[in-house]
């Protein structure tokens, strides 16, 4: 064995009597594997969050959307769809005529998001598992229906089961002066209720509808949307995808991906990571600087056994490597103890569940985790990088025992 690893593993290891100093380097290690464990669990935790965050806008936005660079709507000809259609990876174009309407039902009113879509929409399947009641049902035998969110069914105390009571929806009719007391200001449609879905409370005020139906609320013209949504085959590369898309759309239309419509979300959850991160490295130094006085105080305790090592031939070098060991061992136990014991909190926490996110409107029960290896890697580097660093001045003073 490498004599500066064997003296640094006994004076660590094999203590007949425990000192002060020996207490200190065991504290100083589970400081550093706290830190490491601590560190893996809450970067994991962030990652469910955005996880869970793409899962839920995946179950109601496309994969790529269409929209105009400048104003709201844009004219959408069917050759213009054709071309895009036959962009390799493309499944299925969803026409969308959206904006903010008035809804009345019964006696109760709320402003709500109206999303008109083509038949399209219902082919991708997205809004299956996020139905709360009744069906996913636009146009049947001359009737137009809604599927509504869980939020405006709330405000407006509306249910699937009545066929009868119509869900009334107001738009300013485009040409006349604004007001609340003329009735003959708007453009009115009823719709009957076919739904009710639920999925988070961004997309609480949305009301699906037949795209005709939105069409004529905002009076806009057969070939006009206000945006074209694109879902893609499985195993498609979409940065691909959204280059060819681009291409065919033109100067005047954007390609945006699912990402890319979230992007200041996934920007805000970045730099909470990253402050977060850097405040629980804090733990780490912490640790490390613990390390470093109980190094410091190692060399004085050990000054005899310097000294005779110096009689006996040792080099300033094997002195120093000795005491860098003595670090690294703490170090790279601390660490590797944090990692392992991060690691089984996470799959225990993604397997069972055991952390309660504890609010009852939660749509998820424990708080969501996903390990992420480049996380792992990074954290046990950065412990062991920290605490090596600062055993090198104790070290360094060792090698000037005299």
């Amino acid at each position: 064995m490498n004599l500066p690893v064997w003296i640094a593993r006994r004076y660590f290891f094999s203590r007949k009597k425990r000192s002060f100093i020996s207490w200190l380097s065991i504290l100083s290690m589970l400081g550093v594997g706290v830190g490491t464990m601590t560190l893996v669990v809450v970067l994991s935790v962030f990652n469910g969050m955005e996880e869970l965050n793409r899962q839920m806008f995946k179950t109601f936005e496309a994969d790529m959307t269409v929209s105009p660079r400048q104003g709201k709507r844009f004219m959408a000809p069917p050759a213009l769809l054709s071309r895009l259609q036959r962009v390799s990876g493309v499944q299925f174009i969803t026409s969308v005529a959206q904006d903010n309407a008035l809804a009345r039902y019964d006696r109760a009113q709320t402003v709500v998001k109206l999303k008109g879509v083509d038949d399209n929409y219902l082919l991708r399947q997205q809004l299956d598992s996020a139905m709360l009641e009744g069906r996913l049902l636009l146009q049947r035998d001359g009737v137009n229906y809604a599927i509504v969110a869980d939020g405006v069914r709330n405000d407006l105390s509306i249910s699937p089961v009545d066929i009868l009571t119509p869900l009334e929806v107001l738009y300013p009719e485009s040409g006349k002066s604004f007001s609340v007391l003329n009735p003959d200001a708007f453009n009115r449609e009823s719709l009957t209720v076919s739904g009710i879905f639920f999925i988070e409370s961004k997309y609480d005020n949305f009301v699906l509808s037949p795209l005709a139906v939105a069409r004529t609320l905002f009076e806009y013209q057969p070939d006009e949307v206000t945006s074209l949504e694109i879902q893609l085959l499985p195993g498609t590369n979409e940065e691909t995808v959204k280059r060819a898309l681009q291409a065919v759309a033109g100067a005047k239309l954007d390609v945006k991906s699912r990402d890319d419509l979230n992007i200041d979300l996934y920007r805000a959850i970045y730099i909470e990571k990253l402050f977060v991160a850097l405040t629980l490295s804090f733990i780490i130094l912490v640790a490390s600087i613990n390390i470093f006085f109980s190094l410091s105080m190692l060399v004085i305790e050990k000054k005899a056994d310097i000294q005779i090592l110096f009689a006996l031939g040792a080099t300033k070098m094997m002195v120093r490597r000795i005491f860098l060991t003595e670090g690294a061992i703490i170090a790279l136990v601390g660490a590797f103890t944090g990692l392992v014991l991060g690691v089984l909190i996470c799959l225990a926490q993604e397997q069972y569940g055991f952390i309660r996110m504890g609010t009852v409107s939660s749509i998820i029960d424990a708080y969501p985790v996903r390990l992420d290896a480049r996380d792992i890697i990074l954290t046990g580097l950065l412990a062991i990088v920290v605490t090596v660093l600062t055993s090198w001045f104790p070290a360094q003073r060792a090698a000037k025992v005299v």
